[in-house]
């Protein structure tokens, strides 16, 4: 447990970025925009292809005039993958907490305060997040689903039962939590599962606010249109915990999360998903994936 936290702990926040040209300005302007009085930017440009770096470098330029932000770098590495990305994020940061962000999403005013507020008032938390809602690609908000108002927390062993994954766009932890379980794998593409699994493995609780702190940009490029490459990385993931109860709860879970797309991507794919799910682990998601197996209509290319 920590004692005596200055009042305003210093916050890194960490951008990875490839190729997002066209988003990442508007993402490094809502970050720069916060209020809170002692945080730093970094952010890694893994690569691009495309002008990032330039758009990277003139949205500090712009924003970081008027902003509270303490320090902004700016690191160009070959690509190397996103969590090579932050480990080298990571290295340059200074902050007690340690927030990621996705360099196509926005980040919503006095993110960083609130979840502060809450990691200094719950020691034993080690990777806290908040709710999303989605936006297109213009940054108009869409349709979304309202959630509970309380806190959902979570133990090792419910974080691994329900395939938690705190967003990169949304977690926020402690600097200690990420230095005890070495940063993140680069072999491991599926960098925020990850890292929500080894926070809590190391004895970390991992709570999610109620609160909707990013604005989640759905596009072309985004985690939906790439649910068979997750689902082939989730799994491979949760090989490192085979041994513990939850495991086979974890992999039902990849699996219908998987459904949600391939119901209307892929029948047969979705079919061969589903043979995969014991009786036992369906649950309503479950049935819902049926449903539209059953009677949605396959997308047409």
């Amino acid at each position: 447990m920590q004692l005596n936290l200055p009042p305003c702990p210093l916050v890194s926040v960490l951008v990875p970025c490839f190729n997002y040209a066209r988003y990442v300005g508007d993402a490094i302007a809502s970050i720069l925009q916060q209020d809170y009085p002692n945080f730093e930017l970094v952010v890694v440009d893994d690569g691009s292809t495309d002008n990032s770096f330039e758009v990277i470098n003139e949205a500090v330029r712009v924003y970081g005039k008027e902003s509270l932000v303490r320090n902004v770098e700016v690191i160009s590495q070959e690509n190397a993958g996103v969590s090579a990305a932050l480990n080298a994020g990571l290295a340059r940061a200074n902050g007690e907490f340690i927030a990621t962000f996705d360099a196509d999403d926005l980040m919503v005013p006095g993110r960083l305060g609130l979840q502060v507020a809450y990691l200094k008032n719950n020691p034993s938390v080690g990777c806290l997040g908040g709710r999303a809602a989605r936006i297109d690609e213009k940054g108009n908000l869409l349709a979304n689903k309202i959630k509970d108002k309380g806190v959902s927390s979570y133990d090792f062993e419910a974080a691994l039962a329900c395939a938690l994954v705190v967003g990169g766009n949304l977690a926020m932890y402690r600097r200690e939590a990420l230095t005890l379980v070495g940063g993140y794998d680069p072999d491991i593409k599926v960098q925020d599962f990850q890292m929500t699994l080894k926070v809590a493995h190391a004895g970390y609780r991992v709570d999610v606010l109620p609160d909707t702190i990013t604005l989640y940009r759905k596009h072309h490029g985004s985690l939906s249109s790439q649910y068979r490459s997750e689902l082939e990385y989730g799994l491979k993931l949760i090989e490192l915990y085979k041994s513990y109860p939850g495991y086979e709860s974890a992999k039902a879970r990849l699996l219908v999360k998987a459904m949600r797309f391939a119901v209307t991507d892929d029948k047969s794919f979705a079919w061969s998903l589903l043979r995969q799910i014991p009786f036992k682990q369906w649950d309503v998601k479950t049935l819902k994936r049926v449903r539209y197996l059953l009677f949605k209509s396959e997308k047409r290319t």
